[in-house]
């Protein structure tokens, strides 16, 4: 299947695609202050640039798109038809570096969150998934990852 826009305006589509401070990323930093945490901000000094590093917690948090870190089972993790080869290696890279940050950081001690783009999505479901991850941060766990299924049924109790 041919792309539907021409490749001069794919190639401008994809270039005002931001890789921080995004709508969701936004959205939970707002969250996070509004509850009195303070956090630094894509940390050059923790591995992976984490999108927030809380370190009264020894915690990174990254903040991942669904579509391009590859969110299993989430209905915004979806494959372009055309140019599948290219998407395909794209994608694994982009796990595969996920999954190597993820293990340096908990080897370092660090605690590490995924907050996927689909539970931030909505406005209303930013409150409990900030909520969630307060519940995470005061826990003793090392690792949690929150998706929009999370949020729901955090909803629902």
């Amino acid at each position: 299947m041919a792309d539907i826009v021409d490749q001069q305006t794919r190639s401008r589509m994809m270039s005002g695609i931001r890789g921080k401070n995004t709508k969701p990323e936004l959205a939970l930093r707002r969250a996070l202050h509004a509850r009195g945490l303070r956090f630094r901000l894509h940390s050059r000094k923790v591995q992976g640039r984490p999108d927030v590093v809380l370190s009264r917690y020894r915690a990174a948090l990254f903040v991942h798109g669904c579509f391009w870190h590859r969110h299993h089972g989430c209905r915004y993790a979806t494959t372009p038809s055309t140019r599948a080869e290219f998407w395909r290696g794209k994608f694994e890279a982009n796990v595969a570096r996920d999954s190597a940050v993820r293990a340096a950081l908990l080897n370092e001690g660090w605690r590490v969150a995924i907050i996927w783009e689909c539970a931030l999505r909505k406005p209303e479901r930013v409150g409990p998934a900030t909520d969630i991850l307060i519940v995470w941060l005061r826990s003793s766990s090392t690792e949690v990852e929150i998706g929009e299924t999370d949020v729901i049924a955090a909803e629902r109790r």
